[in-house]
């Protein structure tokens, strides 16, 4: 099963030439989850061949215009399109009253429903049958969120040899130890799903700061993750005002990955004074190897865990 992470946005604040507001795109089995949605999102979605009409959640961070004025653009891009689909958009306190104000004082039909969920405490805001998103409260200025996405783990490889070792006839039989179920043969031997199934594998889990300082519950959030995505705003030079705003460096964000010993480190939210990002990486791998600096449309494929 795919799991595919499109960067629609990087920058932070402000866009420059190459780099749009913050959103990034899971993919996975036919669903999109959208983490933040800054301004122009939409045509982002096009030029990076992302469809409007897919079963979508939007995550919101924080309530500061670059990461959630491009939620009226999208909306309304979608029903110009004549969605039909339900749209779920989590966000904290002050997402629903925006956008019911947008709704009011905006003249546009919508399509289809939009289902909103405020968030006011940490913990699981989105239990799916196959995978959850978790949220704890991240260290900006304004009460802002992190996310976790994680797969629920998958029942482990089933031995068809050791089947055929206990005499279990090849067929529906099979299928049920598959789904967990214990069998019982024509000869009154029962036969159970962990004699011939290996232990479950875990799922791929994918970590979005948002805004942010550094602070322990991100660590304790992202230990042992797939990938964190990590806001790296201003250089180190800049620490005090990266402090003062509510930000990270990538000195800070490669710390973080370290401790959380994370399997790779993405660096986002780039602010425009930084036409080459090269000096944030440099910075960031002299603690942290494995990290990348994010680009507008860079896409990362995570394959499936085995063990």
């Amino acid at each position: 099963m795919s799991l595919r992470i499109i960067f629609l946005g990087t920058a932070g604040s402000v866009p420059t030439p190459n780099r749009s507001l913050p959103a990034v795109l899971i993919r996975r089995n036919g669903e999109e989850l959208m983490f933040d949605c800054g301004e122009g999102v939409q045509r982002q979605m096009i030029k990076a061949k992302v469809g409007f009409h897919k079963k979508m959640k939007v995550f919101i961070t924080h309530m500061h215009g670059d990461h959630v004025l491009g939620l009226p653009g999208l909306l309304q891009t979608m029903a110009l399109l004549d969605r039909q689909r339900r749209l779920d958009v989590y966000g904290p306190p002050g997402i629903r009253r925006f956008l019911e104000g947008i709704r009011e004082t905006v003249q546009f039909v919508l399509t289809f429903p939009v289902e909103i969920h405020e968030i006011e405490e940490e913990g699981t805001v989105c239990d799916e049958d196959e995978y959850v998103v978790q949220a704890v409260w991240a260290n900006h200025v304004i009460p802002s969120l992190a996310y976790e996405f994680k797969e629920k783990p998958r029942p482990g490889k089933f031995h068809p040899e050791k089947a055929k070792a206990l005499k279990v006839p090849e067929g529906p039989l099979w299928s049920k130890l598959q789904r967990g179920l214990g069998v019982e043969l024509p000869d009154g031997q029962f036969v159970k799903p962990e004699q011939v199934i290996g232990a479950p594998r875990l799922g791929r889990r994918i970590v979005y700061t948002g805004d942010t300082r550094p602070f322990n519950g991100l660590v304790k959030l992202a230990a042992g993750a797939d990938l964190l995505v990590h806001d790296a705003t201003l250089d180190e030079q800049l620490a005090e005002r990266a402090e003062e705003d509510g930000h990270s460096t990538p000195s800070q964000a490669a710390r973080t990955a370290r401790k959380a010993k994370v399997k790779q480190l993405i660096l986002t939210h780039i602010s425009a004074r930084y036409s080459d990002a090269a000096l944030l990486l440099d910075h960031a791998r002299k603690i942290f190897k494995n990290t990348v600096v994010a680009e507008d449309f860079m896409r990362i494929e995570l394959p499936l865990l085995e063990k």
